[in-house]
């Protein structure tokens, strides 16, 4: 049966010979509101795909659920920065921009390609997602069986609303300032894009939050992320990719 596992935890002989699929979180270092952590994104990426994982370990890879001890499915250290331009306005983001983060995507898959056979970057930040389509095309048209997935929430507010927030009280509730959690710009996100693409999140927003996060509550939290996880792990086991190189 295979087990949790964590890539950076491990040496290379329990690589060696096995057909290994590589769960890469990928998150962000971006203000989120004066509530939440700056790593927000990053811990959300870490968690759906440490959990995914545990699942699959659990009750088997295969599309039939059933265990194949051929198979490892292992979590990557994460990758915590992104393409977070948008969020600049604010002390603490950290933004590759886009160019630099899709060499890093195409450098990451054509190296761990060469020992693992998939490869599927867990996306936690949406601003990645451009970019991460533009990698990932290219390290599928070369030849690599490489994926991305989301993690997008249904009926999701925008950036460290009522959504995020929920997320975090569930698994990281020691790195939520509920005391400090306010409402922020809560129009819808279309009207605000004109403005947004000029001057970032900063200029519709003095607090950076697009939503409402104060009646955030971690019993949604547990709801949203443990659907989330469920459909990653769906995903990995029937492993089929659509043109744009996303995972189910």
């Amino acid at each position: 049966m295979e087990r949790r596992a964590a890539l950076g935890q491990m040496s290379w002989p329990e690589l060696s010979e096995r057909t290994c699929t590589v769960l890469v979180p990928l998150g962000a270092t971006e203000q989120h509101g004066p509530h939440l952590p700056l790593d927000t994104d990053a811990r959300i990426a870490q968690e759906v795909a440490g959990r995914a994982v545990h699942a699959l370990a659990m009750f088997g890879t295969g599309a039939s659920g059933e265990p194949d001890g051929s198979r490892l499915v292992v979590t990557a250290p994460g990758l915590n920065y992104g393409a977070s331009g948008e969020h600049e306005g604010f002390p603490g983001t950290i933004s590759l921009g886009h160019d630099a983060l899709r060499m890093l995507l195409i450098e990451f898959g054509r190296s761990a390609c060469r020992w693992a056979d998939r490869l599927v970057f867990v996306n936690g930040h949406g601003g990645n997602g451009p970019t991460l389509v533009e990698a990932v095309r290219r390290l599928r048209y070369e030849g690599r069986d490489v994926a991305w997935f989301p993690c997008a929430f249904p009926n999701a507010d925008a950036h460290a609303g009522l959504t995020e927030t929920s997320v975090l009280l569930h698994f990281s509730p020691e790195s939520v300032a509920m005391t400090a959690a306010e409402s922020g710009n809560t129009s819808p996100v279309s009207t605000l894009l004109p403005t947004m693409r000029a001057g970032g999140v900063a200029a519709v927003s003095d607090n950076g939050v697009l939503g409402d996060p104060t009646g955030a509550s971690s019993t949604h939290g547990e709801q949203l992320t443990d659907a989330l996880v469920s459909e990653l792990v769906a995903a990995v086991r029937a492993w089929a990719v659509g043109e744009s190189g996303r995972l189910g």
